[in-house]
C-alpha cells in the first residue's frame, strides 16, 4: 500500500470535514434518541390526564397525545436536517406545497378528519350513547378520526365519515337521565272524560318507573274529528322509557276496557239505495 498516496489525499481540510460529519452524525443519533424519549414521555403523560378527568373521553387524550409527538418528532428532523447543512426554509415550502396538493386530492378525507377532531374536541356523545345523526341512529361503539361506528337496534354495523354527523343535526338519546314518555290518548264523545282522566292517573301512580317528579301531566288536548284526545305525558330513568312506554299503552287499553271508557276507531258508513241513485256518466253501462 502506497502510504504516500493516501497522507497526500488525507489533508487537513479533509480531516476537519470528516471530524464535522461524524460530530453531525452523532449529534443528529442523540437528537433522535432525545426527541424519541421526550415524545414518547410527553405521550404518556397526556394520556395518563384521562385518569383524573374521568368526565373527558380517552380518545380525546390520546389524539393530543399522539399530536404533541409528531409536532416534537418533526421538529427534530428540522434540526438533525440544519446539522447537516440542509436549508430547512426551502424543506418546509417544498413539503407546503405537496400538502396542499394532497390535500386538494384527499378533500373528502381531509374533512372527515376535521369533523373527527371537532367530535373528539367537542364531545357532542360519548361511546355507550345512543345517538341519531343524519339519516342513521344506533349505539356509539368507537368514534375514531375519519368515522364513526354504530350499532342499530337489529345488531347491524354501521360506519358512517365523520363528515357526514357533523354536518347534521345530532339527537343525543343518552345525554340525559330522565326521559318523557308523551302519549295522546283518544276517548269516545260519549265517554266519561272525568273517569277517563281519573283512569289515566291511576295507571301513572301505580307504576313505579313514573317519575313523581316532574309530576305526570294529564289534560284534554283537543277535540278531535271522532275523539276526544288526552295528553299523557310522565317522565322516567332513561333506562325504563321503551318498556314504560309500551307497557303504558297495554295498561290504559285494559283499563279503560275495564272502567268502560270507550276507544272510537276509525269507521266507514256505507249507504245502499237499491239502485234508485243514478250513477255518473263514466260508470254507466249498457
Amino acid at each position: 500500500m502506497d502510504l504516500s498516496a493516501f497522507t497526500g489525499w488525507l489533508t487537513e481540510e479533509r480531516v476537519t470535514l470528516a471530524i464535522a460529519l461524524a460530530l453531525n452524525v452523532v449529534y443528529a443519533i442523540v437528537i433522535l434518541i432525545l426527541a424519541l424519549a421526550i415524545a414518547g414521555w410527553v405521550k404518556r403523560r397526556i394520556e395518563a390526564l384521562s385518569k383524573s378527568y374521568p368526565r373527558l373521553d380517552a380518545t380525546l387524550f390520546g389524539f393530543l397525545g399522539n399530536l404533541v409527538r409528531y409536532l416534537i418528532l418533526a421538529m427534530a428532523a428540522i434540526f438533525v436536517l440544519g446539522r447537516f447543512g440542509i436549508q430547512t426554509t426551502s424543506l418546509v415550502a417544498l413539503i407546503g406545497a405537496a400538502g396542499l396538493a394532497i390535500g386538494l386530492a384527499l378533500q373528502g378525507t381531509l374533512s372527515n378528519l376535521a369533523s373527527g377532531v371537532m367530535l373528539i374536541l367537542f364531545r357532542p356523545f360519548r361511546v355507550g350513547d345512543y345517538i341519531e345523526a343524519g339519516s342513521e341512529a344506533g349505539t356509539v361503539v368507537e368514534i375514531s378520526l375519519f368515522y364513526t361506528e354504530l350499532r342499530s337496534y337489529d345488531g347491524l354495523q354501521l360506519i358512517i365519515p365523520n363528515s357526514d354527523i357533523w354536518s347534521s343535526s345530532i339527537k343525543n338519546y343518552s345525554a340525559n337521565a330522565t326521559r318523557l314518555v308523551d302519549l295522546t290518548i283518544g276517548v269516545s264523545y260519549d265517554s266519561d272524560l272525568k273517569r277517563a282522566e281519573e283512569v289515566l292517573a291511576g295507571i301513572a301512580a301505580s307504576d313505579p318507573r313514573v317519575l313523581a317528579d316532574p309530576e305526570p301531566f294529564i289534560k284534554v288536548k283537543e277535540l278531535g274529528d271522532s275523539s276526544v284526545n288526552f295528553v299523557f305525558r310522565v317522565w322516567s330513568a332513561r333506562s325504563d322509557w321503551w318498556a314504560l312506554k309500551c307497557d303504558l299503552n297495554r295498561a290504559i287499553k285494559d283499563a279503560f276496557d275495564e272502567a268502560g271508557v270507550g276507544i272510537p276507531f276509525p269507521t266507514q258508513t256505507v249507504i245502499y239505495d237499491g239502485g234508485k241513485t243514478e250513477p255518473p256518466a263514466g260508470l254507466r253501462t249498457n
